[in-house]
């Protein structure tokens, strides 16, 4: 139904619904592009092609994160308010502001990647880094009209946008890397040659070749990028806006461009700034982590050799200069599953932002109090069960998506970990854009400072200490979450004057039943079918069905809020002729 401007807004549950099933499907084809990619170029190339995105991804974030949230919050508070045209004017000050600001960031990467490659001695990820520079262009450009509709209350661009994104990702990045591969060996085996370069081995031949098909699957990204922005224009030019003339007509005058320009920028640099923080952790990561391995390598190299015998290959043992590459790409497909569990909860986020600025702006601390409250139960409903099933089943999930190998049981040992964090990780994402829908947008940058500072303390000392090494940098993950959520849930309190509750314990334990059925259903079908992959996807399914039920049980959904999720009317039908046929 229509508002009488013409619009038509999502509510909170119904926009998250449409956020969270375009992440999880964009997750999923994550998914399946990051596994099948570590299959082509195995951790040493995964090693090369997360170095580029550790680069990458702060840069992005500042050109990227803080405008959408800006434009979404100044485009829901315009419309709270009836002024129209300033809508409008919101989105025209953005193109200018969001191209210049791509060009600056494409530059500042192409730049600065010579530089960094060799300060984290990983030269091999130069190729990489210079395909994926364009991508923060498509990027920015891109986030224009997410933020824009995102702002009107219409989530299904965006998540239209992703899933083209991840698609375009997955087909493109996975050919590229697979062909250049491909060409690689079909020159060693008739010139005994790769890319011109004599090579003795196989092994050495596609050592040289990793790099490039590493670029070859970042090539993928910045197409992704690409065909998202190219959707997102064609859209807006065909079907607009859905701002009515009349409403337009009736509008008040808007401010003026430069005072729109002076707002966005005042409300998005320090968003920006906090998803730099967020982003320069995993930097920290990349820069600690080989460094500090190869340090080990040299002065005391006995304990970590021995910890992880019969799991490094036997090339990167004779290589020892390329064994920190590839524990670092260990970590970094740790790493991937962690990103899953926030990744979801951030649409949450991203769909609670215009309701709870609408509540805020309105003065109504029941209908704020009532929107906190469900963002911070959804999320928990989601991130608990994940990072316990994530915890209980690390090792059969390391087999099943990164194989049998050696590197399966090293990513196995970082994995609870990194599930504890992705917990924290998750909580924190829609707390900190609640602080931002109620004008605290410093806050989410100086608890993302102090985590920063201690995430790199925790990194550098314990990735120094042999019998951690990459261990270290899943702890200071930990640590750093942890403290930004608990930081962020105190100080949204104490600016709100609210105090959430029945959000937390309800489905913590629900979701503990539901990692026993997971570890339990694992456990007994291994005693019956020891070795089969299909074991992994039974328990998880069994979980999340039992899982369903415990929130069925112990209504943690209230009824209200099923109804107005897509589907919600039939699914209340179906709850509610549940007691007539027991």
């Amino acid at each position: 139904m229509k508002g009488k401007n013409g619009v038509r807004p999502h509510g909170f549950l119904r926009g998250a619904a449409i956020l969270t099933a375009g992440v999880l499907v964009v997750k999923f084809l994550g998914a399946v592009f990051k596994i099948p990619l570590n299959w082509i170029i195995q951790e040493d190339g995964m090693g090369y092609f997360t170095t580029a995105y550790s680069f990458y991804s702060p840069i992005y974030s500042l050109a990227t994160a803080g405008f959408p949230i800006a434009i979404s919050r100044m485009v829901s508070a315009g419309i709270a308010r009836g002024r129209f045209r300033e809508v409008r004017q919101v989105h025209r000050v953005s193109v200018f502001l969001f191209l210049l600001t791509g060009l600056l960031g494409t530059a500042l990467m192409l730049l600065g990647a010579g530089w960094y490659v060799e300060a984290v001695g990983n030269p091999g990820a130069l190729p990489a880094m210079v395909l994926l520079a364009p991508s923060i262009l498509f990027s920015c450009l891109s986030a224009i009209y997410r933020g824009y509709y995102e702002g009107l209350r219409n989530m299904t661009p965006t998540a239209v946008s992703q899933i083209l994104e991840a698609l375009c990702r997955l087909g493109l990045g996975l050919f590229g890397s697979f062909w250049v591969l491909q060409t690689a060996q079909e020159e060693y085996a008739a010139l005994g040659t790769v890319f011109g370069q004599e090579a003795s081995s196989w092994e050495q031949a596609r050592a040289v070749a990793l790099p490039w098909a590493a670029a070859g699957a970042v090539a993928g990204v910045t197409a992704g990028a690409a065909v998202s922005f190219l959707f997102l224009l064609l859209r807006h030019k065909l079907r607009g806006d859905g701002l009515g003339k009349e409403s337009l007509t009736a509008s008040p005058a808007p401010r003026k461009a430069r005072s729109t320009a002076a707002r966005l920028l005042k409300t998005a640099l320090p968003i920006g700034l906090g998803a730099v923080a967020v982003n320069i952790a995993g930097l920290v990561d990349t820069t600690f982590l080989q460094g500090r391995v190869g340090e080990i390598l040299v002065q005391r190299p006995g304990p970590l050799l021995e910890m992880y015998r019969g799991m490094i290959p036997d090339y990167n043992l004779q290589h020892m200069e390329t064994i920190p590459n590839f524990l670092f790409g260990c970590y970094a497909n740790a790493h991937t599953l962690f990103m899953v569990i926030p990744a979801v909860t951030q649409a949450f986020g991203v769909s609670a932002l215009p309701n709870v600025t609408t509540a805020w702006a309105s003065g109504n601390p029941r209908r704020l109090k009532g929107s906190m409250e469900t963002v911070l139960r959804m999320t928990s409903l989601f991130s608990l069960p994940a990072g316990i099933g994530l915890a209980v089943l690390a090792g059969p999930l390391s087999s099943l998506l990164f194989g049998s190998g050696g590197a399966a049981p090293i990513v196995a040992r970082v994995l609870p970990v990194m599930a504890a964090g992705a917990v924290f990780a998750s909580m924190s994402t829609p707390l900190q854009s609640m602080l931002q829908a109620v004008g605290r947008a410093d806050i989410p940058v100086k608890l993302l400072a102090a985590a920063l500072l201690l995430k790199t303390f925790l990194s550098y000392w314990l990735t120094g200490i042999p019998e951690l090494n990459i261990m270290g940098a899943a702890i200071g993950t930990l640590a750093c979450y942890l403290f930004m959520m608990v930081g962020s849930l105190i100080a949204l309190c104490r600016v709100t004057g609210l105090v959430p509750r029945q959000v937390f314990w309800k489905p913590l334990a629900a979701a503990a039943l539901c990692g026993a059925a997971a570890w339990g259903c694992q456990r007994f079908l291994e005693n019956l079918l020891p070795g089969h992959s299909v074991i992994t996807l039974v328990s998880v399914s069994v979980a999340a069905v039992f899982y369903a039920v415990c929130l069925v049980f112990m209504g943690l959904l209230k009824s209200e809020e099923i109804a107005r999720l897509p589907g919600g009317q039939k699914i209340l039908k179906i709850l509610e002729k549940r007691p007539e046929s027991e």
